[in-house]
C-alpha cells in the first residue's frame, strides 16, 4: 500500500509543477490568444457537449478521431502481423520483404500525405460503399481513405518489426523439444511459436497504436475533414482559440494514454512475467 502511494506521489510531481508554471505564466502574459489560464481550458471540459466554434462537441470529435485511428490501425495490423510472423519464421520470405521494408520504414508517415491525396483523392468510406446522400453520407464522408492510409502506414512498421523480432527470439530448444515429442510443423507454428512470440506481438501492436494515434493531427489536416480532434486543433488555432488548442491536445494525450493502458492490462494479465522482468 505504501509503495503504491509513493508511486502515485512521484507520478504527480511533474504534472503539478507543470500546472503551477502554466498558471503563473498565463497570469504574467494576460493574453488568452497566447496562453490561456487553466480555468479557461477547464471551462471547455465543463461544457464539453457544446458546439465549439461550429466544429462540434468534444465527445463527437474524439469519437470521429477514434474511428479514423482504429480503422487505419486495424488495416496496418492485419497486414503487419501475418507478414511479420512469416518473415520471422522463414528466412526466404524475410530476404524478399526486408530490403523493401527497410527502404520505406525511415519515411515519416506524414511524408506520405501528397502521395495519399494523389492516389485516393477525396474518396471516403461513404463513396467507397456508394451510400445515398444524407446524414449517414455526411458522417462517413469524414473518413477519407487517405487519412486511413496515413494512420495505417504509421502503425504498420513498428508492428511488423516487433512481430518479426518476437518470432526470431523464440528459443530454438522449445521448437526442437516439440519436434522430439512428435509435434507437427503446424502444431509447432501455432502452439509453440505464436504463443512464445505473443508478448512481442502485443508490444508491437501497442507501439503501433501509439504511433498511429500520434499521426492523427497530420491526417486530419487533409482536405475534406469536417470533424476530429486534429481538425478542431487546426481550426481553433486559425481562430486564435488557444484554449481549444490545448483542450484538444489534452484530449489526444488522455485518450492515447487510455488506449495504451488497455494493452498494459492485457500484457499484465496474460504475460505477467514480462511485466516483472521490466
Amino acid at each position: 500500500m505504501q509503495k503504491t502511494f509513493n508511486k502515485l506521489i512521484l507520478s504527480l510531481i511533474l504534472p503539478v509543477l507543470l500546472l503551477i508554471v502554466w498558471q503563473l505564466s498565463a497570469s504574467q502574459v494576460q493574453n488568452a490568444a497566447v496562453l490561456p489560464t487553466i480555468g479557461r481550458v477547464l471551462e471547455n471540459f465543463v461544457h464539453a457537449t457544446d458546439n465549439f466554434i461550429g466544429l462540434g462537441s468534444i465527445p463527437r470529435n474524439i469519437g470521429v478521431s477514434l474511428i479514423r485511428v482504429l480503422s487505419g490501425y486495424t488495416v496496418g495490423v492485419l497486414i503487419a502481423v501475418p507478414l511479420g510472423v512469416l518473415m520471422g519464421y522463414n528466412k526466404t520470405i524475410q530476404q524478399i520483404f526486408e530490403p523493401f521494408i527497410n527502404i520505406f520504414r525511415p519515411i515519416p508517415p506524414l511524408a506520405w500525405q501528397p502521395l495519399a491525396l494523389a492516389i485516393f483523392g477525396m474518396a471516403s468510406i461513404a463513396t467507397l460503399f456508394n451510400m445515398p446522400f444524407g446524414q449517414q453520407y455526411v458522417f462517413w464522408g469524414n473518413f477519407k481513405i487517405a487519412m486511413v492510409f496515413l494512420i495505417g502506414m504509421g502503425s504498420f512498421f513498428p508492428v511488423i518489426a516487433n512481430v518479426m523480432f518476437g518470432v526470431q527470439s523464440v528459443q530454438q530448444t522449445l521448437i526442437d523439444s516439440a519436434r522430439v515429442l512428435g509435434a507437427s510443423e503446424k502444431d509447432i507454428f501455432f502452439k509453440v511459436l505464436i504463443p512464445a512470440a505473443a508478448p512481442s506481438i502485443i508490444n508491437g501492436m501497442r507501439v503501433g497504436l501509439a504511433i498511429g494515434w500520434s499521426c492523427l493531427v497530420g491526417a486530419e489536416m487533409l482536405p475534406g475533414s469536417l470533424a476530429g480532434v486534429g481538425y478542431l486543433i487546426t481550426h481553433a488555432y486559425e481562430l486564435a482559440r488557444i484554449d481549444l488548442v490545448i483542450t484538444g491536445m489534452i484530449c489526444i494525450g488522455g485518450v492515447g494514454a487510455l488506449l495504451d493502458s488497455v494493452f498494459g492490462i492485457i500484457a499484465n494479465k496474460y504475460f505477467p512475467w514480462e511485466s516483472k522482468a521490466r
